[in-house]
């Protein structure tokens, strides 16, 4: 009994000795739209460097905003901004500049997705994924699919609910290009009406949701159209082959999504590590093949799922990308959208 005490005694011991260093064991916490990467490729970021990431999940780039001003930006490490939202994150101090030199893997992103408008020389920001948004749409038998805005802002009375897209700047984006108007437009008169567009869809549709709710309604039955991102349309129609994702005939928005650190990161060495490790061509590959968005990454594609890289969904041609336009930061015109979005969600 006495030599069993003792081994008991050393397991013991070990443990105790074992302690202080998983509680050292760093840790990334990264602030990330849900669905938008690879768990395998999480888990083998922290077996490569010994730490644990934490991912805290959003659905609309609205609430992400709110809540790193409300002190978010000094609890995670890494976010994952829309575009148009980058500007008034720098503004607002919320992003650290990213040191280049810790980032060589930068070499293998596309040109023409570096230097961007919204970031000049990509001092806060590193391109992640691209796509567009559209409607993901259950076929009807015996009818065409639809290739309008129409199918959610002036649907036919017979047509099932839609999903509206609880996305302020992409919502009225889709509004104003229904209307053959400029997505970043700041005419008043334009807004109201298409205020007045999207309360009337409202009043119609079944609700608002984030991109994978949408997607997912449409899967359930609970409506037959919804606006969603183009990876949502496209694992819908994986996984549901009677929907199918189509981009509107009168246009519509081609985004960058980026990886960014936040200003009060606690743990900027390892937010520059993860984002460099998102980098590596494989990586960027098996995030493109997990979340069926369009990756950045020219060195990538060659590991990329040659169907994808086929799929006009994913990548589209050059005629159905010279109908897509970027949402553009507006500056202190974006109240005027603000304006519209909470009308419309009051009422």
């Amino acid at each position: 009994m006495s030599g069993l005490l003792r081994i008991l005694a050393r397991l013991l011991a070990l443990g105790l000795a074992l302690t202080p260093a998983l509680a050292a064991r760093p840790r990334l916490h990264v602030f990330i739209w849900s669905e938008y990467l690879d768990p395998a490729v999480v888990r083998d970021f922290e077996r490569r460097y010994d730490c644990e990431v934490v991912l805290d999940l959003y659905e609309d780039d609205g609430a992400m905003m709110a809540k790193l001003q409300a002190g978010g930006a000094a609890l995670y490490d890494v976010v994952v901004p829309s575009d148009y939202r980058v500007p008034a994150l720098i503004k607002l101090g919320l992003l650290a500049p990213l040191r280049h030199e810790r980032l060589p893997n930068l070499r293998h992103l596309e040109a023409r997705f570096l230097n961007l408008p919204f970031d000049p020389e990509n001092r806060h920001t590193v391109p992640y994924q691209w796509g567009t948004m559209g409607l993901l749409v259950r076929k009807r038998p015996g009818q065409p699919v639809p290739d309008s805005w129409a199918a959610v802002f002036d649907p036919p009375a017979d047509a099932a609910p839609a999903v509206l897209l609880d996305s302020a700047r992409d919502l009225i984006g889709a509004a104003l290009r229904y209307r053959g108007q400029d997505v970043n437009t700041t005419d008043p008169a334009q807004l109201r009406a298409v205020r007045d567009l999207l309360l009337r869809a409202k009043r119609r549709a079944l609700g608002f949701d984030g991109s994978v709710g949408a997607k997912n309604k449409v899967l359930d039955r609970l409506a037959g159209v919804a606006v969603v991102y183009s990876g949502e349309g496209v694992r819908g129609m994986d996984a549901d082959p009677d929907t199918q994702y189509v981009i509107p005939r009168e246009g519509s928005l081609i985004w960058v999504d980026s990886l960014a650190v936040l200003s009060r990161a606690p743990n900027r060495d390892l937010a520059e590590q993860f984002i460099n490790f998102c980098l590596e061509p494989e990586i960027g590959a098996r995030i493109a093949n997990f979340t069926r968005f369009a990756t950045p990454n020219a060195a990538a594609r060659q590991f990329l799922r040659p169907e994808d890289l086929a799929n006009p969904a994913i990548y589209p041609p050059a005629e159905v990308l010279a109908r897509l336009d970027f949402v553009k930061p507006l500056g202190a015109q974006t109240r005027l959208y603000d304006e519209v979005w909470t009308a419309v969600k009051a009422r």
